[in-house]
């Protein structure tokens, strides 16, 4: 998960939740360790994670705290980086941590690195849900033989487009999702093809910006790593193609150039400055918090993405090992709790953060969740089969972060014209190797 994500209007069908049962009871019960003495759980993330969104009349807080009387949540929610800057820190001085954090898919091998600052969730029983968890998932906050997990998996973020129907409508072109798909599924060359068509029609530009291809594209080379391959040293040569394919579409006069996350691109998502871009599942619900959903439901739709799918994003819960041993368990199990299907099901209605557990993935209730305001797409078929699949994770070095900055920027040069195309790859590689020294 990253950024802000807001409430997905969709449907589910929550009925067969109550059929999904994970190797615990997890219903919130207390555990036999634990006091009641009261205690203050702190709880840091960003954006929406689903903890405050009011599900059925009443929000996962408040029903934790009502079945908990001893427990009182802080939700402490933050910009993302900030969030993890400040996780770092409170590591460094020793205090000062949530007790639960969140940790982002592209932070969580630096974390794991330190794991002597954790709590091994091994210990307190996590290891009962291993087989529930998609395989790759479960690796990525794990050490490398598997004794420690410092935390267990939030959501993950399987990859599509999102692309304005009525648009390509006004463009001629097919806007069946089917058609879409089709049209653009095979391979980013067709992916291009299709935008040089929409440009040619509109005179306006088809994506984005060539950054958001850029990282997609990069966990689609099969390589298993994106920038540092796993003895950390930076492999610039393997990321090249993706890095070609994001060249192609500014080179091709697709990309709107416009910053991700910028009041510019926000409004771009009602204003009609691009009609595609790229789509991790928790993607939904930020489009949606941008545009008026009497205004846009049914003009966004959602494709397959070109290519093999993949993931881009997810989070994971973790505790930093600060508290007593009472707290740590308070934690944990609040952990176990909001990672049970029936709490799963409904942030996933509320938000549309897709579960990162195979067990939920492959139920029904995922199946058959569409989502209203993209023109009743199938989200569970869509972005369940792009994650399920996937062989293994993509290893993000501690210094992924930096590097992916660098190369971005120079994108972005290359967009403003500040940078000429020919010159694109050996910037990139400058700029990734100043920020490896």
């Amino acid at each position: 998960m990253k950024w802000t994500r807001t409430r997905a209007a969709s449907a589910l069908a929550v009925g067969t939740a109550s059929a999904l049962v994970l190797s615990a009871c997890g219903d919130g019960g207390e555990s036999p360790s634990v006091s009641h003495e009261p205690v203050t759980i702190t709880v840091a993330y960003w954006g929406n994670f689903g903890f405050t969104e009011e599900a059925e009349g009443a929000s996962l807080e408040s029903v934790y705290e009502a079945a908990h009387p001893w427990v009182t949540l802080e939700m402490n929610t933050g910009e993302y980086g900030a969030q993890h800057d400040a996780l770092t820190q409170a590591l460094i001085a020793g205090s000062g941590a949530a007790t639960v954090s969140a940790v982002d898919e592209g932070y969580i091998t630096g974390f794991v690195a330190q794991a002597e600052n954790f709590v091994n969730l091994l210990d307190l029983g996590a290891g009962q849900y291993k087989e529930n968890y998609l395989g790759w998932k479960w690796d990525q906050a794990a050490n490398a033989d598997g004794t420690v997990v410092i935390g267990l998996g939030s959501d993950v973020g399987g990859m599509a487009m999102c692309y304005r129907a009525d648009l390509f409508e006004n463009a001629g072109l097919d806007n069946d999702r089917d058609a879409v798909s089709a049209a653009i599924g095979a391979s980013w060359d067709d992916f291009i093809s299709v935008g040089e068509e929409y440009v040619a029609a509109t005179g306006k530009f088809f994506v984005d910006n060539a950054t958001n291809i850029l990282n997609p594209a990069l966990t689609q080379l099969g390589t298993g790593y994106a920038y540092y391959d796993r003895n950390n040293d930076l492999d610039m040569n393997s990321v090249k193609p993706a890095f070609d394919i994001a060249i192609d579409v500014i080179d091709a006069g697709l990309s709107a150039g416009i910053g991700a996350w910028s009041p510019e691109w926000n409004a771009g998502f009602a204003n009609g400055d691009f009609a595609v871009l790229a789509c991790p599942a928790w993607m939904l619900g930020y489009i949606q918090g941008q545009i008026s959903a009497e205004e846009f439901t049914g003009q966004w739709d959602i494709a397959d993405i070109p290519g093999d799918g993949g993931n881009w994003g997810g989070s994971f819960y973790t505790i930093p090992k600060q508290g007593t041993a009472n707290l740590q368990q308070e934690a944990y199990d609040f952990i176990e709790w909001i990672i049970q299907p029936d709490q799963q099901l409904k942030i996933m209605k509320e938000t549309g953060n897709l579960p990162s557990q195979k067990s939920i993935l492959e139920s029904d209730a995922v199946s058959e969740f569409t989502n209203e305001f993209f023109n009743n797409a199938p989200y569970g078929e869509i972005f369940a089969k792009t994650v399920i699949d996937i062989p293994a994770a993509i290893y993000y070095a501690p210094n992924n972060g930096a590097i992916r900055t660098a190369v971005e920027t120079v994108l972005n040069d290359v967009q403003a014209g500040n940078t000429p195309l020919a010159d694109a790859w050996d910037a990139a590689v400058e700029a990734a190797q100043a920020a490896d020294a």
